[in-house]
């Protein structure tokens, strides 16, 4: 579909197919773009491939299409639809205030509530499975992984990639494999319900911190890492034991009912009558993050939880922002590295976070930074689309992957654990030496030196 036959949309049309309906509020967002064209430049997939119908206000003209019944939802429309990261760098650039994510997530919903009665192909069926079964609970997930940390353990996983097993399954199954780490523990230890401020009569306050559905498994130790900070700095640190995934993958995926299951469940777990009040929720993880900052919106329609959602949506903020805000306990060790800084998608551009970070890591002593450029285009990750999407995800990760290169910096720091996985495991297929790492870890290594 060429620019010259995307539908130009100044009026309600009559309907030729049935109108895919979006909310009111919803389709608000569409009457806003003015059709700049300032968002192009901002959006990855437009700037991959030159295609209109691959930018944000394309793709505005092709929702507004389907939701006035003026095209119907042909296999054309849904991949443009589909190729979209969701990255929110359009929200950043637009001078109008689009807020784009609202209208892709709701149009892949009403896309969804429409195909369920449509069969998925076989291997997007088992993707899909895994995102819904597996992925977002933390301890079906360790039992997934369970068999592949056995033979890593004893050698063979090593051989089974090196004699290029893998490349009998589909490409989502081998960049979902590929992303793997290389190592990691058995069975990884989920954190204490409550963590107590270290040395401390009284805390300072209490902290509730998010631990993530794969970043408690895969990434464990930077969760532990950034509880230690905050404890050594005097705060109490709850992670309750019955938390969920944040909804993130569901409602992405245009699975709602389960994203607001999540949400009203993190919500009671979090927030109890008779609980603690938390002075901030936080974690490690920019999507998770942003998904926590919208249970608002998400359950803006739900009487029983709104005014919960509001507070805990308020409460909700990155671990680098907390970390400055609260204080740090002294950084005594030098770290003499140097990095460059990825901007994750989901706080610079949905939770508008971008100097935290880096002004948590000029306070590091010994520790060099360099700019990188396009350091908030978006690297591909952008939560399950590399697997869905695995060539575009790899063509965005080469592009970054070489800016991070032409940076001369051995170490490429980022505040979500999706691009960690990502870049990192995209740099090994290409034999790129790098390391990434979040700033939790080096500003845990200024506090307390080289420790596991």
């Amino acid at each position: 579909m060429s620019q010259a036959t995307l539908p130009i949309l100044t009026e309600p049309s009559v309907h030729k197919y049935p109108p895919l309906r979006l909310d009111e509020r919803t389709y608000d967002r569409a009457l806003a773009c003015v059709h700049c064209g300032l968002c192009l430049p901002a959006c990855p997939t437009f700037v991959a491939t030159g295609h209109e119908a691959d930018s944000p206000r394309g793709r505005i003209q092709l929702m507004r299409g389907l939701a006035d019944g003026a095209i119907e939802a042909t296999e054309s429309v849904r991949q443009h639809l589909d190729l979209c990261l969701d990255c929110r760098a359009c929200e950043t650039a637009c001078p109008s205030g689009v807020v784009y994510h609202e209208l892709i997530e709701e149009t892949r919903y009403r896309l969804r509530q429409k195909d369920e009665s449509v069969k998925p192909k076989k291997s997007a069926g088992f993707l899909s499975w895994m995102f819904s079964k597996i992925f977002v609970y933390p301890r079906r997930l360790k039992l997934a992984l369970l068999p592949v940390r056995i033979l890593q353990k004893i050698g063979i996983y090593g051989l089974m990639r090196k004699i290029g097993f893998f490349k009998l399954f589909s490409e989502g199954f081998q960049k979902m494999e590929q992303m793997l780490p290389p190592q990691g523990k058995l069975w990884p230890r989920r954190l204490p319900t409550l963590t107590p401020a270290k040395g401390r009569i009284a805390a300072k306050a209490t902290i509730g911190f998010l631990g993530g559905c794969i970043g408690s498994v895969i990434f464990e130790k930077q969760n532990r890492q950034a509880v230690e900070l905050l404890s050594e700095n005097g705060f109490d640190v709850f992670s309750p034991w019955r938390q969920l995934c944040c909804g993130a993958i569901a409602h992405h995926n245009g699975d709602w009912d389960r994203a607001r299951k999540f949400a009203r469940k993190n919500i009671d777990r979090f927030m109890p009558e008779d609980g603690v009040e938390l002075k901030f929720i936080t974690c490690n993880i920019a999507g998770c993050g942003s998904m926590l900052r919208e249970y608002e919106h998400l359950l803006r329609d739900d009487a029983k939880y709104l005014t919960r959602a509001r507070e805990f949506s308020k409460r909700v903020r990155d671990i680098s922002e907390v970390l400055l805000e609260l204080g740090l306990p002294p950084m005594t060790n030098r770290v003499d590295k140097t990095v460059t800084y990825h901007e994750a998608c989901h706080l610079v551009h949905a939770q508008k976070v971008s100097s935290a970070p880096k002004s948590l890591l000029a306070l590091i002593p010994g520790l060099k930074m360099v700019p990188l450029a396009e350091a908030d285009m978006c690297c591909g990750a952008a939560g399950t689309y590399n697997i869905q999407h695995p060539k575009m995800a790899a063509e965005l990760a080469d592009r970054k992957l070489r800016n991070i290169a032409a940076s001369e910096a051995p170490t490429c720091v980022t505040g979500n654990v999706g691009c960690a996985m990502h870049i990192q495991t995209q740099a090994a297929a290409r034999g790129q030496k790098l390391s990434v790492v979040h700033p939790v870890e080096l500003v845990h290594q200024a506090v307390f030196g080289k420790r596991d």
